[in-house]
């Protein structure tokens, strides 16, 4: 009898347990996480939350107070052996594309190559072409446009055929026209290249769009990975569904594993009787109905109970439109987004029903 086994695939990059301090502050608490070869990981979090930290400590640039990192199951560093920064195979973009002012673009590109003359040449040509800049092979720098020396700094991140890339907000210095554009070329060649990609954002549309997987980093811990749908749709916590967008918050008490609201009983499954609780939703699942006589729709079981609010201020977004109301129950203002051009006059009555299965009820 046989029996068909798949082993786990080794990852790529593989770092255990890492912890950096600064004067006695713990801004790298205890990190682990694993890439495979091809996989593009986003480290997302606020500023000042230890991402570029990680980066820096997986590049060799910094040395962690404790924990492992291993490439392809071989260690690379703990707090006692250390391969040097320049044998790890790993290629690096930040922010600043840190291009050579002196030096063509095809010298820019060869500079971390090794190997015959018409080798490094090649190669350089190679990935040109792929970021379709090989008209450019003998201009300088300051000769390029922003869009341009980024794409310039990436074919020199993969002239060596590293293992791992690491980029620090490298399309943050952009503007929004290119940023999408380059984005999506930057992540094909990766992929094509079958690279492990580490990523550090703060943005959320930048992670979503790249990532096969968001670790979600606060105060120097990954409080939640996962793929961008499950950590979008399935928060952890109130904070994590305020990184993605605006939120509106209910607060209440659960009794009987129910949180009474005046958009109606929501389920709290496990939460003890007299729990105060936050339901928190996000503007873009609050449903509106105009108000006839008085009345607003009738409860549904998907929608709960309407309440009531006045427009105080509407405007259009580009390709939604945000509406605030003041809601008659406790003075509150909540948001909704509609799609496209709905701007409704402030003072205007209507009636906000909230989907229920796209809320979520966190303890207070």
């Amino acid at each position: 009898m046989s029996f068909d086994t798949q082993v786990p695939a080794v990852p790529r990059l593989e770092i255990r347990n890492m912890v950096r301090q600064f004067d006695g502050r713990t801004v790298v608490d205890d990190v682990s996480m694993t890439i495979q070869a091809g996989q593009v990981t986003c480290l997302l979090g606020p500023s000042g939350c230890g991402k570029s930290t990680t980066l820096r400590m997986i590049a060799g640039v910094e040395m962690q107070d404790s924990g492992e990192i291993y490439v392809d199951g071989k260690l690379i560093c703990d707090t006692v052996f250390r391969v040097p920064p320049e044998r790890r195979e790993i290629g690096l973009m930040f922010q600043d594309f840190a291009l050579f002012p002196h030096l063509s673009v095809a010298d820019n590109v060869a500079f971390g190559l090794k190997g015959p003359k018409a080798e490094k040449r090649a190669r350089v040509e190679e990935l040109l072409r792929k970021v379709d800049l090989i008209r450019y092979i003998d201009e300088f720098p300051h000769q390029l446009s922003g869009g341009e020396q980024q794409r310039v700094a990436l074919a020199r991140a993969l002239a060596p055929r590293p293992r791992i890339m690491l980029m620090d907000e490298p399309f943050s210095g952009l503007d929004n026209r290119l940023r999408d554009g380059i984005r999506d070329e930057t992540l094909a060649l990766l992929k094509e290249e079958d690279t492990a990609v580490l990523l550090v954002t703060h943005e959320p549309e930048e992670a979503m769009r790249m990532a096969d997987e968001i670790a979600l980093m606060r105060d120097g811990k990954i409080v939640q990975r996962g793929a961008p749908y499950n950590v979008y749709t399935r928060p952890r916590d109130k904070a994590a569904v305020a990184f993605f967008s605006d939120i509106n918050i209910l607060e209440a008490r659960v009794e009987g594993a129910l949180a009474d609201t005046p958009f109606g009983q929501f389920l709290a499954p496990g939460v003890p009787d007299g729990t105060d609780v936050e339901i928190v939703f996000r503007p873009q699942h609050v449903k509106l109905d105009f108000d006839r006589g008085g009345k607003g729709p009738l409860p549904t079981p998907a929608a709960g109970v309407a309440a009531r609010g006045v427009v105080e201020r509407a405007r259009f977004l580009g390709n939604e439109s945000l509406v605030e109301f003041r809601m008659d129950f406790d003075g509150s203002v909540l948001r909704a987004t509609v799609p496209n051009v709905f701007v409704p006059e402030a003072g205007r009555v209507m009636w906000l029903t909230v989907r229920r299965d796209r809320c979520f009820v966190f303890p207070a």
